[in-house]
């Protein structure tokens, strides 16, 4: 699930996150396209995950809303799981006919630690390790030259709290 915050509320937002009992390992915070991204694992089917995680968090909102958006990206075809912490997530979009190829080219490059097809707004998403904003740059031409099926990436790197 992705949340764009109100301004300057990531950090109620977060605060209230943590009182849900999320794992820390599951919520980051970006710089990006959207604020928060929270991973939601060993769901069983769409009624736990609206019931449990959808609805508590659409009603952040102690006096007023504090989150503006959420998009849901629901897993398709899960990649390999880190352990590592991401530097970056990359958000992918492809032909629907190539999502397998794109998700398979992906995984074997080294720096990429996970790439999980979904259905939402993109077709992937990509959890990336990079040492700093150069690596990270060169890694990000590395994946649009060796995947020329991605015809488009939206980059939100991780910030730690």
């Amino acid at each position: 699930m992705m949340l764009s915050c109100k301004t300057g509320a990531f950090n109620a937002v977060l605060g209230e996150l943590k009182k849900m009992n999320l794992s820390k390992e599951d919520v980051f915070l970006l710089f990006g396209p959207v604020d928060i991204l929270v991973q939601f694992r060993g769901l069983k089917d769409l009624d736990e995950f609206i019931n449990k995680w959808f609805n508590p968090v659409r009603k952040i909102t102690p006096q007023e809303p504090l989150i503006e958006r959420t998009d849901t990206l629901i897993v398709i075809l899960e990649g390999k799981l880190f352990t590592e912490e991401p530097s970056a997530f990359l958000f992918l979009n492809t032909q629907p006919r190539n999502l397998e190829q794109v998700q398979q080219e992906l995984q074997n490059i080294p720096k990429v630690l996970s790439a999980d097809t979904v259905f939402g707004p993109y077709d992937l998403i990509c959890a990336v390790k990079a040492g700093d904003k150069e690596d990270l740059k060169q890694l990000v031409s590395q994946i649009q030259k060796e995947v020329p099926q991605i015809q488009g990436t939206v980059t939100a790197i991780v910030a730690s709290f």
